[in-house]
């Protein structure tokens, strides 16, 4: 019996030291996750607010239906990280949250709703997705005054005219300020 004791413990040894060091990781990965999705954000509000003065709602359309996804992509392979844009209520259909984001989500909600503050809500675990180890983060992104043009309740015409012609199944409208648009959402390899 204290044979296989042995044997147990040298090969679980290993693991539990991967562990160990995996959770002790934890902080450096959220805080580069944390900058990845921060820079994200930054670069995309700016190309808004540039659309904006440039042509107003209709042309700012233009740059989360085209320029978000090439600084998501530039973005990701900088950091060598998946980062991208989920929600509960979508514009894009393949923006859509898996379990995990969905889960995140939900919970986002309910922080919300509790009071706390929409800009601080953010999640960061080692878990598995696809059956493989991973990090997976997620950051809230609440709407914002600018964002409002395209996501509010109220939406001129020929926002409304654009965004049917470009997301025929939007979800994405009816927003006020300080509620959840969605998150930023990013995935690493362990």
């Amino acid at each position: 019996m204290g044979m296989l004791r042995s044997v147990i413990a040298a090969a679980l040894l290993p693991l539990l030291a991967e562990t160990a060091a995996a959770q002790n990781d934890l902080p450096e990965r959220m805080e580069k996750a944390r900058a990845a999705a921060g820079d994200f954000g930054a670069r995309l509000l700016a190309a808004l607010q540039k659309a904006m003065a440039e042509g107003g709602p209709v042309n700012a359309i233009g740059v989360c239906n085209t320029i978000a996804p090439a600084i998501a992509a530039e973005k990701s392979a900088a950091a060598q990280m998946s980062i991208a844009r989920t929600s509960l209520k979508l514009r894009q259909p393949k923006n859509a949250p898996d379990a995990w984001e969905l889960r995140q989500l939900q919970n986002f909600e309910a922080r919300k709703a509790a009071g706390e503050n929409p800009t601080a809500i953010e999640v960061g675990e080692f878990t598995e997705k696809d059956g493989k180890p991973v990090f997976r983060y997620m950051k809230a992104i609440p709407t914002g005054p600018l964002c409002l043009n395209c996501h509010g309740a109220q939406l001129a015409p020929e926002v409304a005219a654009k965004l049917q012609a470009l997301y025929p199944e939007d979800r994405a409208t009816g927003f006020a300020a300080g509620d959840l648009r969605g998150a930023f959402t990013i995935t690493a390899p362990r």
